[in-house]
């Protein structure tokens, strides 16, 4: 039995959630529209099958670039596995001028940085902007005191409206096999509260899980972009939403205030949906 988790509304300090599936994403004309997958790199064929539901999806919804959370490549990681585990799975969107902003999880080759497709521009760590959303992707094989220092840097200065975070290992996870990474929670959650990110994607888990605005970010796992674990997910109360029984991967939107979110199966069935909402309190942004 397929289980699914749909949350109603949470209202905290920082941000409000609003889980319910509802109307597909608007796709405005100016807005930041991306993909994100997780531990994708299999060379497998539901990851063949997951590129071809995005392909399909670029149709509708015209996202621009994909954020990958690592596990990149699985196994074997030669320039002919480059092309059987990345290439080749989304060669439509590649050709489509579509980019891809890889972070390294625990079975890549540190080396990965330096693979133009994967623009990292041979950094472990890494921040870009698009419109009023700044994205910082981590190393959270090696979260060390220089990159801790970075990371402070980074939040301190950017000035767009909405602040992404993304890298492999998840902060909170009720998947069986991994589950939270507590030791990576303690070093970073407190610089990501404090300069009020707002989101945060982490593979790592072989699930999709949205969980509950913990401290006024809202936290995702999309672990199962390649990979899957069937059934892994033991829902807790921090679980707002799961879905363990197929590979999935996720379309969202920034447009203003809201954040739009899809997750959605290799079949292409939408398995979760919902809005983000920052809030802004007197004229600043809404962080803890």
């Amino acid at each position: 039995m397929r289980r699914l988790l749909f949350a109603v509304v949470f209202v905290l300090a920082a941000a409000a959630v609003d889980g319910r599936q509802g109307a597909p994403l608007p796709a405005v004309a100016d807005s930041v529209k991306f993909a994100v997958i997780g531990d994708n790199g299999t060379g497998d064929a539901p990851q063949y099958a997951v590129g071809q539901q995005m392909a399909a999806a670029r149709a509708a919804f015209p996202f621009s670039f994909v954020l990958m959370l690592g596990d990149n490549l699985y196994g074997r990681q030669t320039p002919q596995d480059f092309v059987d585990k990345f290439e080749r799975p989304y060669m439509p969107l590649l050709h489509a001028g579509v980019q891809f902003y890889a972070s390294l999880g625990n079975h890549d080759d540190q080396s990965h940085r330096f693979y133009k497709p994967f623009n990292m521009n041979g950094e472990r760590y890494y921040t870009f902007a698009k419109k009023n959303v700044r994205f910082v992707a981590l190393d959270s094989n090696l979260l060390d005191s220089r990159q801790l220092a970075w990371i402070e840097s980074v939040l301190k200065a950017r000035d767009e409206g909405w602040t992404i975070c993304y890298f492999h290992h998840p902060l909170y996870s009720n998947a069986g096999r991994h589950g939270s990474n507590v030791a990576l929670r303690v070093a970073l959650e407190p610089l990501l509260v404090r300069y009020g990110v707002d989101v945060v994607f982490s593979g790592h888990d072989h699930v999709y899980e949205r969980l509950k605005p913990q401290k006024g970010i809202t936290y995702f796992v999309e672990g199962s972009a390649g990979q899957l674990r069937k059934g892994d997910v033991k829902p807790g109360e921090s679980t707002a939403a799961f879905f363990d029984t197929d590979q999935t991967f996720m379309l969202v939107e920034v447009a203003g205030d809201e954040l739009r979110f899809e997750a959605r199966s290799r079949t292409g069935h939408v398995v979760d949906s919902g809005t983000v909402r920052r809030a802004v309190e007197n004229g600043t942004r809404g962080a803890l």
